[in-house]
């Protein structure tokens, strides 16, 4: 049964590395992979499928900064924060603001796994924290 995992697992990294294009996904890729997929049915194809949607889906989130606010952040602030955390991972990162007005005030900017926190909610919990 470890061994079928595996063989999954394998066979998902490997249609992932074709779906890049000089180290970025490629749609034109991804839609290759698919349409491959569809018509070769590997074995266990469900699981493959859901592997491969996984890795595409890190590789998505590695370029995109989902950024956190609880007011108005005006687009040329949000521009800066794409253009900086483009220049700290070497390749471009998009951002996408979204509105949560438990963060009081400031920012929370989560690129994949990482999260950057500068929020008065943040700070208030890292005070209680530290009491």
């Amino acid at each position: 049964m470890a061994s079928a995992k595996k063989q999954v697992l394998e066979l998902a990294r490997q249609f992932f590395k074709l779906s890049l294009v000089d180290g970025r996904l490629s749609d034109d890729r991804v839609a290759g992979v698919l349409q491959y997929i569809e018509k070769h049915r590997p074995v266990q194809a469900v699981a493959v499928l859901k592997a491969y949607a996984r890795l595409v889906a890190a590789e998505v989130a590695r370029g995109q900064a989902v950024v956190e606010h609880a007011g108005l952040v005006p687009s040329a602030a949000l521009d800066a924060v794409s253009a900086a955390l483009s220049r700290k991972y070497g390749r471009p990162v998009v951002w996408i603001a979204k509105r949560n007005d438990a963060l009081i005030a400031g920012l929370r900017v989560r690129v994949g796994d990482d999260v950057y926190e500068s929020s008065v909610a943040g700070q208030l919990a890292a005070l209680g924290q530290a009491v």
